[in-house]
């Protein structure tokens, strides 16, 4: 876990476009700005916290005397030990929430157990430190949940089966989009049948289950377009699409744009081809 305090700047910051390696909660106690998550962007200001979820592309544009904190960490403090009953995964996931504003009279209590998180990852190492950062860590992104919650449906969508039943899936699509793209699979890992899991990702997201695995699915060979220089065919691989043809022809109805074309574009920072072409 790393833990920073302050304002970004050019050489601390994100001003330039940057694939993250680990999940990051931004805090930011004063100040305003905006953040761009995976090209959508997000005004934020005083008492917001935001979640970057490992590998999603991240940068941020015009912070203006903004104070905070950086957590990064990784999925270990996540998916092991025993508090993973607890674990809200579903918040680092490309269809978890991505910043949740807290109350004003909540912020001190956000900030103390920020400041709590921050000593034990700077105190010397030592059997327990891994056991009491992740519960801190697990505890901090629960308050999350539940400031997220509140905002929705005053406190009552952490009860709703539908919400409960979306957080789920994002955790299991985030293991398995590259390697199941069909609804039956993910409909029996939840174990509930196919309209069910429909109809309670409709209520939660207005998109059906087939595109949000889809989605899933180009946004991660849009990344790979991004940040590697690995061939078509290989992009189209990695995300468990064996014919390059069936590959492009995807991403291009969901971008706008071949796969080679929205890689050249975004690399020289050219404007998108069309409306759909975002990312």
């Amino acid at each position: 876990m790393r833990i920073r305090s302050g304002v970004p700047d050019d050489e601390t910051g994100c001003r330039l476009e940057q694939r993250q390696d680990f999940h990051t909660l931004y805090w930011i106690r004063s100040g305003a700005g905006r953040q761009v998550i995976d090209g959508t962007p997000l005004e934020v200001g005083s008492s917001t916290l935001t979640l970057v979820g490992r590998g999603q592309v991240y940068r941020y544009d015009d912070m203006s005397d903004v104070d905070g904190a950086v957590i990064s960490f990784g999925d270990d403090l996540l998916y092991e030990g025993p508090a993973t009953q607890v674990n809200p995964v579903w918040l680092v996931g490309r269809y978890g929430t991505q910043s949740v504003s807290v109350p004003v009279e909540d912020a001190p209590r956000m900030d103390l157990l920020i400041d709590i998180l921050t000593a034990e990852a700077q105190r010397p190492h030592d059997a327990s430190s891994v056991e009491v950062q992740r519960h801190l860590l697990l505890t901090l992104l629960l308050l999350v949940q539940r400031h997220y919650d509140d905002a929705r449906a005053e406190g009552a969508m952490s009860d709703d089966g539908d919400a409960r039943l979306h957080r789920r899936f994002v955790a299991l699509l985030e293991r398995d989009f590259a390697h199941h793209h069909d609804v039956d699979h993910y409909a029996e890992a939840l174990g509930v049948p196919a309209p069910l899991l429909a109809r309670a990702l409709s209520s939660s997201t207005g998109h059906p289950t087939k595109a949000l695995i889809t989605d899933r699915v180009m946004l991660e060979a849009s990344r790979l377009l991004r940040f590697t220089d690995l061939q078509i065919g290989v992009i189209a691989s990695r995300v468990g699409l064996r014919n390059q043809f069936y590959f492009s022809r995807a991403f291009k109805q969901r971008y706008g744009e071949s796969p080679q074309a929205y890689r050249t574009r975004v690399r020289d920072g050219a404007s998108p081809a069309s409306a759909g072409a975002t990312s």
